[in-house]
């Protein structure tokens, strides 16, 4: 792929404003929002701390049963990489008051037509 398509500007700018909508739903427990900014398929996938997730319906199933307490966190080293319109990837590390462990968070996000959406995503956490 060549380097002009890589973080274009104005895509670069959609992937940002959906990933921190994104952030702002789940520290919000907004299921409504999460819910809608997955992939609504069942090759979506979704690899939790503590859980591997196969499918929208598993990821919903798991939204609607976690604790809503103790959300919030602080997000570090955020990269956000866009290729050509239609594809990007995202990371970032977070930290919750209180917790010694170090998140990390990745996810896959694709514009369909509906809209950016994430396809498959991964959450770690590691000693600080």
């Amino acid at each position: 792929m060549k380097s002009e398509h890589i973080d274009r500007p104005a895509i670069l700018a959609e992937l940002n404003a959906a990933f921190y909508r994104y952030e702002q739903a789940l520290i919000g427990n907004d299921i409504e929002v999460l819910d809608e900014l997955f992939w609504h398929d069942a090759r979506t996938v979704r690899y939790g701390a503590g859980e591997n997730l196969y499918g929208i319906e598993a990821i919903r199933d798991f939204r609607l049963h976690r604790p809503s307490q103790g959300l919030a966190r602080t997000l570090e080293n955020t990269t956000i990489t866009t290729f050509g319109e239609d594809m990007g990837v995202t990371s970032t590390e977070f930290r919750r008051e209180g917790s010694d462990q170090i998140g990390r968070q990745m996810q896959t996000w694709v514009r369909l037509p509906c809209g950016w959406r994430i396809v498959a995503a991964h959450v770690s956490l590691m000693a600080g």
